[in-house]
């Protein structure tokens, strides 16, 4: 890290030398309005340009709209107006005139589809290409838009508001971060987040998978949490392997841009936001109250026709002579949802220092940003800082460079399932302990251990007292992110041909630590759960090159050529190191007497990791247009990649799209109502490396115990000499629609991709090797759907105006091609609470499998077992004697019969045997459709009200809540829904209520097997936000010394239609492909509701 120091202050020295300077020269003056109302504008930007399209000098509007601009005195001069949502404005300069007013006309635009191709202006390592030039299908949307949102990371606010990106979130837990899947899952193993890209270069989400420790998960490194949004000016998404062609292997599940706010020619501007909110949870889940749960637990020993053991009687019987007991659990009655969650709150302050000269321009800001979770024991806040320099060192020279850091501060709890323990804890518990004459204490009762169990030292879970865990139980994340970018761009031929050489760093640390002391658990010393402690710290240091040509000659008013040839290399080191100890010194309990561990069981110990991977690709793309109505886009890459062998390291990656502009057809061209009509069509090809380093060599480990005091190696790894890239190939057509003076503005896509050599991590192969799998390429998968995208704007006048925005989109998920070897991600046992989930030919990635329940055995006559025509299946006796067959369970390696009571599932093969041939396809966490709608009211640029929704329909999820809170079958806590369960027969069935449950069964039965009874209609629509801002007068808020003054209050999460009984439908993408969590609900932290007020002024 010292190292990496040294070079930040080497960074920020070359900072500090860029000078600003400007010139004395003529001086034209003037002032510009608006044309809707009159009103000046202030900041608009006037710029002199030369007639090669070269900025010469610029300024800004100042509060009555007039400026000042120095001219060049070159001759054939051009002035140009510019300001965000209006119309630009040109006009020629003659010589001896020194007074120019201008008047702008409004255009508004809010979420656009548009399309990327290229155009002759080039900047920040990409190509500025004209919209209607564009051959592949890009979503855009301005920052600008999601003005109020209170969100601690910009893809929050992104949720339904792109056709084909389907961002879900991880949980309702601060820093949790969201999942982003563009036009489907495209690998298995893989992963199938997209590429992001900040200002032109790649920005890593991950840290490497050869360091995902057991104590990692998917919340510990949200994807976009190190960028502030009040940064970010613009995002686009490249959907297809035409558009995401310029950053080759990276961008194979698509690609993220994002475009952060820079300075512009201009006075100092400093700028100052703030939102506040408050953020509350929705209603719990109701459960069972001290007196319903010991009810419950009596009856379900009487079914199964045992008594409670002399050890669990004192927790739910009174006993004159336990009154320890007596006051500490059997009077009890605890809500310990309640105890957990309270109402959160967050602020966001963002300032920043803007502005520039004809030479240079800067913007600098600072954020900080808080937020308390509506669950004890979950906090995240973040201080982030950006600088943005721009300097024209001559009219061919240009020179830039960005610096941002973040500082993050994540607390979590402990254990990830302590909100579902609140569900499912024993309610006669107290929080806290009392003593045995009744008088409370300041202690937790934590016990050894309870009816429901205890926690489990080997395992590191088990059960606990929900309050002392999320008080005492500490897990905090600390991570910090330095970014520094330069940029050198250098025409070699004046508008010509553009030299482009790009260099960035990015230092990623991330420190871990987790103690769990004793008052959490109740566990005895010595045991390696008491006074745990985690210690991880890993780092990331990524080098990335870029360098470019753009080839833009000025040929003729019909043909039109630009090309690009790009080289770039990426170095990535990861290193990290782990210490887990045990009964460590600590406030809450320490024994002098026991010294602590760092070996032994329960996975104390040190370990560490180090790797370092390196691409590089050549990438050269053509595009040629002709009479501005045909263009043709071509790209054709090489990568290479040291995770493969020598034989397989490189790959050719090409891509074609094509426009054509047909509203520019005779046939076409007449019809007033159609602005602009145009059609494209693109494939290509991308590669999709393999996730893990060093699968080529054969790699060794060490045991951690010797023989004759040396240390045994053995083999960890075969050498894969035949690994091959994934390979996606995408094929789109689409048409974009602009009618009605632009108030119609549509695009539809329909798309299909593959994935070729689909990469599995542990296939099988025979035990005779010595290993059970390795990784291989295994498979064809195909995502295929359509999207479409209307914005429209009904209403557009002097005062009024209304803009409605609607994208829908379809995605299917299916598996082609499968090797035989490939074992289930889960395999069901005969046993409750197990869904198989595997993959299977013909079905969607992210299927789970299970029986179909029926219902409830009402009376034991339905539990006779019956054949395919409805009679019942017989049997005969060693005596002959003919009985009914009564329905059983994997007889004959388990004689359970169903009695009347019972769950009741479909008997598929009708051979009176509920067992592995009667699974079947349940369902998919995979949507049918997604997407957004809402409306956007202004009224005379003062007030304006947005509203969004945000809808998916058809995912299938497990609600594992339900499951737990309904099984009826140890010493949980359940749901009132189990004041419904069955208790004695139904002779008539017509009188048995349509909701009843099975029966209260401790220990026995299979009343919870995995199956349809808890696969859930996933879908809903979610009223996502609503906004209302106003705008104060320019005149007015001069007064107060400031530019501008906005205020606003937004509502967030405001109400949820679903036929889901959970808590939220909404599944993380992450979870939904993880072994063991496939579609599961497991009602970790929800999504609050969320009341914002905020601010925003300049100064």
């Amino acid at each position: 890290m010292k190292n990496h120091r040294s070079f930040l202050l080497l960074c920020l020295s070359l900072l500090m030398m860029v000078q600003l300077t400007a010139q004395q020269r003529q001086i034209l003056h003037g002032k510009v309005t608006s044309q809707t109302d009159k009103l000046p504008l202030i900041g608009v930007s006037v710029a002199e340009y030369d007639a090669s399209n070269r900025i010469l000098n610029g300024t800004t509007t100042d509060f009555d709209g007039n400026y000042a601009l120095r001219l060049s005195g070159q001759p054939g001069t051009r002035i140009a107006f510019t300001y965000i949502g209006y119309k630009p404005v040109t006009r020629n300069l003659t010589a001896g005139v020194s007074n120019l007013n201008v008047v702008m006309e409004e255009v508004t635009q809010a979420i656009r589809e548009v399309n990327v191709t290229a155009s002759r202006q080039v900047s920040a390592g990409s190509i500025n290409i004209a919209e209607r030039d564009l051959t592949f299908a890009m979503a855009r949307v301005e920052t600008k838009d999601l003005e109020g949102l209170q969100v601690a990371s910009i893809d929050e606010a992104l949720q339904g508001r792109m056709a084909g990106v389907d961002i879900v979130a991880n949980s309702g837990e601060p820093g949790a971060g969201m999942s982003i899947r563009i036009r489907g899952t495209t690998s298995i193993n893989n992963g199938s987040d997209p590429l992001i890209v900040v200002d032109g270069i790649p920005y890593d989400t991950n840290i490497g998978s050869d360091f995902d420790f057991a104590t990692a998960d998917e919340d510990s490194y949200a994807q976009l949490l190190n960028i502030s949004p009040n940064d970010i000016q613009e995002i686009s998404v490249l959907k297809d392997a035409a558009a995401s062609a310029m950053y080759g292997n990276r961008g194979a599940n698509g690609v993220l841009l994002i475009k952060t706010k820079r300075g512009a020619v201009t006075k100092p501007t400093l700028s100052y936001s703030f939102k506040g909110s408050m953020n509350v949870l929705a209603e719990p889940i109701p459960t069972l109250n001290g007196q319903q749960y010991a009810t419950l637990i009596m009856e379900q020993a009487q079914n199964a026709g045992n008594l409670l053991s002399s050890s669990v009687t004192p927790f739910f019987t009174i006993d004159v002579n336990n009154p320890y007991h007596f006051y500490n659990y059997v009077t009890q009655s605890t809500d310990w949802y309640d105890a957990l969650t309270r109402t959160g709150f967050t602020q966001d302050h963002s300032i920043s220092l803007s502005g520039g000269g004809d030479k240079a321009q800067y913007r600098t800001s600072i954020g900080y940003y808080d937020q308390q979770g509506t669950v004890i024991g979950q906090a995240y806040s973040r201080v982030t800082a950006q600088l943005n320099l721009d300097y024209n060192v001559s009219d061919y020279l240009k020179f830039q460079v960005n610096f941002s850091y973040t500082h993050g501060d994540q607390d979590k709890n402990y254990t990830t399932d302590l909100l579902n323990s609140a569900y499912t804890r024993m309610p006669n518990m107290s929080i806290y302990e009392y003593t045995a004459t009744g008088e409370p204490t300041d202690n937790y009762l934590s016990p050894n251990t309870t009816p429901q169990g205890y926690w489990n030292s080997n395992s590191n879970k088990g059960i606990y007292n929900p309050v002392a865990m999320a008080n005492a139980g500490y897990w905090k994340i600390k991570s910090e992110r330095i970014l520094p970018k330069f940029n050198l761009q250098y025409w070699v031929i004046p508008e010509v041909l553009k030299y482009q050489a790009d260099l960035a760093f990015d230092i990623n640390t991330t420190k871990d630590i987790r103690f769990l002391p004793q008052i959490a658990t109740g566990r005895l010393w010595p045991e390696v759960s008491v006074n745990r402690a985690t210690d991880l710290y890993s780092e990331a240091f990524n080098v990335q090159t870029f360098n470019r040509l753009y080839y833009t000659p000025k040929l003729s008013k019909d043909h039109d050529v630009i090309g690009l040839l790009q080289y770039s290399t990426y170095d990535s080191r990861n290193s990290s190191y782990q210490e887990v100890s045990a009964l460590s010194a600590s406030t809450y309990l320490t024994d002098p007497a026991i010294a602590s561990k760092i070996n032994g069981a329960g996975g104390l110990g040190l370990s560490s990791g180090g790797s370092q991977a390196r691409s590089l690709s050549l990438m050269a793309m053509l595009q040629y247009k002709l009479f501005d109505k045909y263009i043709i886009n071509g790209t054709i890459r090489r990568d290479g990649d040291s995770k493969y062998n020598k034989k397989n390291r490189y790959g050719y990656f090409p891509s074609l799209s094509l426009r054509w502009r047909a509203s520019d057809e005779p046939f076409i061209r007449d019809i007033k109502q159609i602005n602009e009509l145009s059609f494209r069509a693109s494939t290509g090809v991308t590669g999709n490396p393999v996730s893990r380093n060093y699968m080529f060599y054969n790699t060794y480990g060490t045991y951690g115990w010797t023989y004759l005091g040396e240390p045994g190696v053995y083999s960890t790894g075969l050498e894969l000499a035949n690994l091959k890239w994934e390979t996606v190939t995408d094929y789109n057509f689409g048409a974009n629609l602009l009618m009605f003076e632009n108030r119609i503005n549509a695009e539809f896509n329909i798309y299909r991709k593959r994935t070729d050599n689909l990469f599995f991590n542990s296939v099988n192969i025979s035990s005779s090797t010595g290993y059970s799998g390795i990784p291989m390429n295994v498979g064809i998968m195909d995502n295929y759907g359509w999207e479409l995208s209307v914005m429209t704007q009904p209403i557009r006048g002097k005062d009024w105006q209304v803009d409605f925005n609607i994208n829908l989109a379809r995605s299917q998920n299916e598996v082609v091609e499968l090797s035989d070897n490939i074992p289930p991600i889960s395999t069901p046992t005969a046993s409750n609470g197990s869904y198989l989930t595997k993959i299977q030919v013909g079905n969607p990635l992210g299927s789970f499998y299970g029986y179909r329940y029926a219902g409830v055995y009402l009376n034991e006559s339905q539990t006779i077992a019956l054949d395919k025509k409805g009679n019942p299946i017989y049997t005969y006796d060693d005596k002959g004697v003919k009985e009914a067959v009564k329905m059983r369970f994997w007889y004959p390696s388990n004689g359970y019969e169903f009695q009347a009571g019972d769950a009741r599932y479909e008997d598929i093969n009708h051979d009176g045997n509920i067992n592995s041939q009667d699974i079947v396809y349940l369902g998919d966490v995979n949507p049918l459709l997604t997407g957004g709608f809402g409306p956007t009211i202004r009224y005379k640029r003062k007030l304006t009200l947005a509203a969004y929704f945000y809808f998916r329909y058809g995912a299938e999820v497990i609600n594992q809540t339900r499951m737990d809170m309904e099984k009826m079958y140890d010493y949980n806590n359940q749901s009132t829904a189990v004041l419904r369960r069955w208790r004695h027969p139904y002779d008539d069935p017509s009188q048995a209520p349509a909701d009843l449950l099975p029966r209260a069964l401790q220990g026995r039965g299979y009343n919870w097997l995995g199956s349809s009874r808890y696969v859930e209609d996933g879908s809903f629509l979610r009223f996502k936000s609503l906004t209302l801002t106003y705008t104060f007068d320019r005149d007015k808020v001069k007064m107060l010394g400031l530019n501008d003054l906005k205020i606003w209050g937004t509502m967030q999460n405001i109400y949820l239609w679903t036929n889901y009984t959970g808590m939220d439908p909404e599944i993380s993408l992450r979870a939904a492909i993880r072994s063991g969590d496939l579609g599961k609900d497991t009602s970790r932290s929800g999504r609050p509701q969320e009341f914002s007020i905020g601010l925003s002024t300049s100064f």
